[in-house]
């Protein structure tokens, strides 16, 4: 008995999402020689591909693209299944999940900007309960919020902004 070999033919999809994870991970692997001012604070630059496929190309690619990039990136950094992936891939499944309800909203009408934000204050507060629960249980971590959701502010603003500038151009497949 011979065993059996499954193939599988990419998609054009498949190939879109590659691109774009790839893009998305090179952002992130560039950010990450950024110095930080605070411990767990970077502008999510990476995040702008994401938001611009989600509304290009919808939910379901903006996940695969999120998370190649958490994991592909975590990999080439180093750092898979340490705490900082943990923070990410928490980051990211909350933003995820802010931006899931977001665009379910009857009547959404929400852009790059007002989406950007949402999924930067999910992406802290996801982090921020893993790190209560698990890294730092004390409630001295609740006086780092304004200063998370300050930068949550900012950031989420500016890569919505390039985010809307993106979109403003043409599509590529």
């Amino acid at each position: 008995m011979t065993p059996s070999t499954i193939e599988l033919a990419p998609t054009r999809e498949d190939h879109r999402i590659a691109r774009l994870a790839a893009l998305a991970i090179a952002l992130s692997l560039m950010e990450a020689v950024i110095p930080s001012p605070l411990p767990g604070v970077k502008p999510g630059i990476a995040n702008i591909v994401t938001l611009v496929v989600l509304v290009r190309y919808g939910f379901g690619a903006a996940v695969w693209v999120s998370l190649l990039r958490v994991v592909a990136g975590s990999l080439m950094l180093g750092s898979f299944l340490s705490p900082s992936f943990i923070l990410s891939l928490s980051g990211a499944v909350a933003s995820l999940a802010m931006l899931r309800l977001a665009i379910r909203l009857p009547d959404s009408r929400f852009g790059p900007v007002s989406l950007s934000i949402l999924a930067a204050f999910a992406h802290i507060a996801g982090q921020l309960a893993v790190v209560r629960a698990w890294l730092i249980p004390h409630d001295g971590l609740l006086y780092l919020v304004p200063a998370f959701s300050a930068a949550a502010l900012l950031f989420g603003t500016a890569n919505g902004l390039v985010a809307a500038r993106l979109l403003k151009g043409p599509t590529t497949s």
